[in-house]
């Protein structure tokens, strides 16, 4: 029996099955390619929750804010234009953003060496710092979960899964 991504209520509109309701079923039930996806996208959204609450311990940043840190840590400095077309947002809402980075120090606005109209930002110390610290809380509540909850066995079927996850996210 395979379990759909998806029922109708009692009213006949459908709804999403819910994550306990797919992660109780037997993964060998889960059999087409549409019910796998419904079912990696619940745990790992709900992994990602976890972890970015994680994160937002150290800091309070918005989640606006904290994607522009992780952006301009691992692309370095952009115009703020594209880091608005990067994040997927209007120029204005990534300005309220900056500005908000801007005055807890974490970023720095610059002009740009070829076209001093135009404004290059880029993470400050006090920004690398920030990122640094919470990676560092995201990565040891996730370790912690993993040595706390899985066998050296099921650690080893863990790794054998990233690298599916790491093909699959070449694949996307």
């Amino acid at each position: 029996m395979t379990m759909p991504a998806s029922r109708s209520a009692d009213n006949g509109v459908s709804e999403p099955v819910s994550y306990d309701e797919l992660i109780n079923v037997p993964l060998a039930s889960v059999t087409t390619p549409a019910e796998d996806a419904a079912a990696l996208r619940l745990i790992v959204g709900r992994i990602a929750r976890k972890l970015r609450a994680a994160k937002n311990v150290v800091g309070g940043l918005a989640l606006s804010e904290s994607s522009v840190l992780a952006r301009l840590e691992s692309d370095g400095p952009a115009s703020p234009s594209a880091l608005a077309e990067q994040e997927g947002v209007r120029p204005q809402a990534m300005a309220v953003t900056l500005a908000a980075l801007e005055e807890r120090g974490l970023v720095s606005r610059e002009p740009h060496a070829a076209d001093r109209r135009r404004a290059v930002i880029a993470m400050t110390a006090a920004g690398r710092k920030m990122a640094a610290d919470r990676r560092s809380v995201s990565g040891q509540r996730l370790a912690t979960a993993i040595e706390e909850e899985f066998s050296q066995a099921e650690r080893r079927e863990l790794q054998q899964l990233m690298t599916l996850l790491d093909r699959l996210s070449e694949r996307l």
